[in-house]
């Protein structure tokens, strides 16, 4: 009986033995395969929009000219840059969003669910091809991509370097309150994983320092700068993109159609067209502003402004000139504004709302007079892309004020700081009274801008970011 026993048991041993063999050639194999790939090839992972993260196109742009096969996965949506779309070296791979059922669930359980869901959807792309030398990640998003990334970075032996392009905490702390539970657990998140990261990278000075002495995580400054194509449009590409604009939107449409390269430019005929001319018969001014129509900007300052600026024209329309108002982008609140703009019935103010192809962009604002910036920070630590956009284009700017806003706008110097909608309706009453004769104060911070426009994406990255991958 006891030999019995003791075959059995010597079996047992043996296929236990085999088993955790078995298992543990399989494991190393597995992780060979995670493992294996380019030294020269880096995932780059925006959890929204490609098309509406240019930042991170760019770094794609310059990580495939350095040498790099690059899949960059994110959402997919607003179409994204032309030169991200013909790089043979770029690779796209769209998540897919959560099921619309979702909404139909309590408020935490969408949450949760929606967690999950963006976890296993990330991780798969991010398994399943050759293993990257680096993950570049963007945050915010912190949740669930810090984590999910991190994970990939040690199964995979990948570099983790995060862009902290503001905090994901306080973004969600403007709808749901700072001391709400839900806010506290992602500041905790955040600080927590993105202490795990390889190497950071981050938008400002002031972020910098922040996460240095609140969280020690040590970031390398990388100033957002516009790639060469942000510039001052000529005339006739304004002219061709007022057509383009005028076969949908009445505030564009022509009345005729003369040669561009005379002196008097498009925008005068169709001031004529839509009667947004004064008795002097002078073209209006181009105001653009840009915007992800989100609760950390607030139109009704620029609204407000514009209304101010209507009744002054009212009073006497001798020296200010009307404006045709153009505001870009898509976001949840554009529907709730577009209501309140329809509601106004100006007579020297008019106001579109155009989604611009992404080669059009940087031809609209290279053919405007003043740029309005309303993005307020939720962090007080990040800066607004679309001012370097304008700069980028010598194009000057009033923009609401904020904590680190001088590390970009310079005020006096490059544009006006503001805080509230009488102190921009004064600004742009200032730098547009006598308007299209030149403005000396207008003429002034575009001359200043002329330094800004000699340093580019590309010179910047390589100098700064270049290194923390090789």
């Amino acid at each position: 009986m006891k030999d019995n026993r003791q075959t059995y048991f010597d079996m047992l041993v043996n296929v236990c033995a085999i088993l955790i063999l078995f298992f543990g050639v399989v494991f190393v194999r597995i992780i060979r395969w995670l493992r294996r790939g380019n030294s020269k090839r880096a995932c780059v992972v925006v959890l929204g929009d490609i098309g509406r993260s240019p930042r991170m196109q760019y770094h794609s742009l310059s990580l495939a000219d350095a040498g790099y096969e690059v899949s960059l996965i994110g959402y997919e949506g607003s179409i994204p840059h032309p030169d991200v779309v013909s790089c043979g070296k770029i690779q796209r791979y769209h998540l897919k969003e959560p099921p619309e059922i979702l909404s139909k669930l309590p408020r935490l359980a969408v949450y949760v669910v929606k967690v999950c869901w963006q976890s296993a959807t990330l991780l798969l792309p991010l398994l399943r091809h050759d293993r990257p030398s680096h993950i570049l990640l963007q945050n915010p998003p912190a949740i669930p991509s810090l984590l999910v990334c991190y994970i990939v970075s040690l199964l995979r032996n990948s570099h983790l370097v995060v862009d902290w392009h503001n905090y994901g905490y306080t973004i969600l702390g403007l709808t749901l309150g700072p001391r709400n539970k839900l806010v506290q657990f992602s500041k905790w998140y955040e600080k927590f994983f993105g202490r795990f990261s390889a190497a950071n990278i981050c938008v400002t000075k002031a972020m910098r320092t922040d996460l240095k002495e609140k969280w020690n995580i040590e970031a390398v400054t990388m100033y957002d700068r516009p790639p060469v194509r942000f510039r001052e449009t000529n005339l006739p590409d304004q002219h061709s993109l007022f057509l383009k604009l005028g076969k949908t939107y009445d505030v564009f449409r022509l009345k005729s159609v003369e040669n561009p390269e005379v002196e008097q430019t498009t925008f005068t005929e169709q001031a004529r067209a839509t009667g947004l001319v004064s008795h002097r018969d002078h073209r209006p001014a181009l105001l653009v502003s840009s915007t992800s129509w989100t609760e950390d900007e607030d139109f009704s300052l620029l609204l407000n402004a514009l209304e101010r600026y209507e009744e002054k024209c009212e009073e006497d329309d001798s020296l200010l000139p009307s404006i045709v108002c153009v505001i870009t982008g898509k976001g949840p609140l554009k529907t709730h504004y577009e209501a309140v703009m329809r509601g106004k019935s100006w007579r020297h103010v008019s106001m579109c709302t155009p989604w611009l192809e992404a080669e059009d962009y940087p031809v609209l604002l290279g053919s405007a007079d003043l740029g309005v910036c309303l993005h307020k920070s939720s962090s007080g630590l990040d800066l607004p892309m679309k001012v370097v956009d304008m700069f980028g284009c010598g194009l000057p700017v009033c923009a609401v004020g904020f904590n680190c806003l001088d590390e970009l706008v310079k005020h006096e110097r490059n544009g006006l700081v503001f805080d509230t909608e009488a102190q921009l309706a004064e600004q742009l009453q200032e730098l547009l009274v006598g308007f299209p004769k030149k403005s000396a104060k207008l003429e002034k911070f575009r001359s200043n801008l002329k330094e800004f426009q000699e340093t580019r994406w590309t010179d910047s990255w390589k100098k700064s970011v270049l290194p923390l991958f090789t």
